[in-house]
């Protein structure tokens, strides 16, 4: 189920932070592509769970956020935050929403940091950032239409159902690969959970209040 649009007809900002970052996503992954060696500059720049246990390259917390494996990993990622980071960024605020998106891509990278802490695989990719857009978009836009494709086929799908399916995936999948995931390669779903659990708990903090706040976007508090 890939997420292709959804209703923005509520927005009243331009998403300055949203398109901010999917550019500085596509600046990095170009730097990641001119490097002579680019799997030596994601051992650098990603998380790696044994260094981070042991009180080293704590930046990576950061900077592994904006880093990514190849160019389905980058275009999937953008094309999520593209979707519904707009309307979770108009809701809080570009600052807000800006703290929100790191502290959430943070707290993705130490939750799969806390599942495998002697791993020495670097962890890269926006996606625990993301999941904790969709945490947001979920609590506050959740009877959103969201445009959808199953396979080639089109539908129209109440936001709630789409991501829904995908956090309960997420854990299904993470359970799942648990013992594969902490030693080799493969897709962070620790990460994913981490993320969407961090980004429900700050959504309830710095979701906007009053009556005629909740209205307008179209869900109820």
């Amino acid at each position: 189920m890939i997420p292709i649009g959804d209703d923005n007809s509520f927005r009243r900002s331009f998403p300055f932070v949203t398109y901010g970052l999917i550019a500085i996503n596509l600046v990095v992954f170009f730097v990641e592509l001119g490097q002579p060696d680019p799997q030596v500059y994601i051992t650098v720049w990603g998380v790696t769970p044994s260094q981070v246990s042991a009180g080293h390259s704590l930046v990576t917390l950061l900077t592994s956020m904006f880093l990514h494996a190849g160019w389905a990993h980058l275009l999937g990622n953008m094309l999520f935050l593209f979707i519904f980071g707009d309307n979770v960024e108009d809701a809080f605020g570009h600052v807000k929403y800006l703290l929100f998106y790191l502290v959430c891509g943070i707290a993705a990278a130490l939750s799969q940091i806390y599942l495998a802490p002697t791993s020495n695989v670097p962890s890269i990719g926006a996606s625990g950032a993301i999941s904790g857009v969709l945490a947001a978009y979920f609590v506050m836009f959740r009877n959103n239409p969201v445009r959808v494709l199953f396979g080639i086929f089109p539908a129209v799908v109440p936001a709630y159902v789409m991501i829904g399916v995908w956090i309960v995936l997420q854990f299904l999948y993470g359970a799942a690969s648990f013992a594969h995931t902490q030693q080799s390669g493969g897709i962070a779903y620790g990460a994913h959970v981490g993320g969407f659990l961090a980004g429900l708990i700050l959504t309830f903090v710095l979701r906007p209040t009053g009556r005629t706040r909740v209205r307008r976007y179209g869900a109820p508090c």
